[in-house]
């Protein structure tokens, strides 16, 4: 849910660009604060979550013909839990691919860093603090809540022309603009441009068609794109202003998947969905690793199921949330995306 707008002043010049803004409030609190005091991801409301995942990636390895190394990475591992989920996953039903992959993640902070290697223990996973830095090899990518934490830009229409939000003094600014967005937007349409989502979208496309492979993104925003303001901030479980107390609190931003997907077309990629989670979820198994999890431990069953209904329900996370796979353009059509 995003809290109401603050309320708009007008100019000095030494405002702060949005995504400047975003950018220094983000990599602030994540050096300094525990996230999950803030909020809760899928690899942390059920393990089947992350196991469906390893087991989508062992299924990919196969369709890009078992090679004998492949880069498993992971942008934004948060704790580690889906990495460790995935991998246990893997190593019960694939044991090839388990010997086969070198676990890589993508993670900025320090803090996430210690936690994720406690949690994978003696992976021997390789951190990285840009994608940049990623070893030339085939490569499997997971990123579930990682581009919403990307900072976005904001342009409203104001008359005839475009203004751009800066933030100042915990309030939003406008400023003329130039860029160009087109004129068919009514007074006060907000449109929101990820220049970080699509420099990645097009660095992943580039790279899965040099080495090949593919990638599998889940996080939340429309389909299609469209006008509006997705900003938002969260503090222990609650929206709160997002341009209060940068550092503090999480903010982030829809993710725009059609320009997304776009910008890894544009440079070769081959895009499928975004389905809605709960959609894919279901067709990768996970309703039925869900009920196996509830009869294994009868004192958690009902937490299980909770979980389950949780992270498909429509009315949950199910339908908000989207999947989104990039491949090179040798792979087949990628499980979980099978046209009904």
């Amino acid at each position: 849910m995003t809290s109401a707008p603050p309320e708009i002043a007008y100019a000095p010049k030494d405002a702060e660009r949005l995504d400047h803004f975003m950018a220094r409030a983000a990599a602030a609190y994540y050096a300094a604060r525990d996230p999950f005091q803030d909020f809760v991801t899928s690899p942390e409301i059920s393990q089947a979550f992350g196991e469906c995942l390893g087991l989508w990636a062992a299924v990919t390895w196969q369709a890009m013909g078992r090679p004998d190394s492949v880069l498993l990475v992971e942008c934004g591992p948060g704790r580690g839990s889906l990495m460790a989920d995935a991998l246990r996953a893997i190593a019960e039903m694939m044991p090839d691919f388990r010997a086969a992959l070198q676990v890589q993640l993508v993670e900025t902070s320090p803090r996430l860093r210690e936690a994720q290697a406690a949690k994978l223990g003696a992976v021997g996973a390789t951190w990285h603090a840009d994608v940049a830095t990623l070893p030339e090899a085939p490569m499997i990518l997971l990123a579930n809540e990682f581009l919403d934490a990307l900072p976005i830009r904001q342009f409203i229409r104001r008359g005839a022309s475009w203004c751009e939000r800066f933030v100042m003094n915990g309030a939003f600014i406008e400023q003329p603009s130039d860029v160009g967005l087109g004129h068919d937007a009514p007074e006060g349409a907000v449109c929101e441009v990820n220049e970080a989502a699509q420099h990645f979208a097009a660095w992943l496309g580039v790279r899965l068609a040099r080495h090949g492979g593919a990638a599998l993104l889940i996080d939340y925003g429309p389909a299609e794109s469209s006008f509006g303001d997705s900003l938002q901030a969260m503090r222990a479980g609650q929206s709160v202003n997002p341009l209060s107390a940068p550092g503090e609190v999480d903010i982030t931003a829809h993710v725009d998947f059609a320009a997304f997907a776009a910008a890894a077309r544009a440079v070769g990629a081959i895009t499928h969905g975004p389905l809605p989670q709960g959609v894919f979820l279901q067709r990768l198994g996970f309703m039925t690793r869900a009920a196996m999890l509830a009869r294994l431990d009868p004192s958690r069953a009902q937490a299980q199921l909770a979980a389950a209904h949780r992270l498909t329900a429509p009315e949950a996370m199910g339908r908000l949330f989207k999947a989104l796979a990039l491949c090179d353009s040798s792979l087949p059509i990628p499980a979980g995306f099978e046209t009904a």
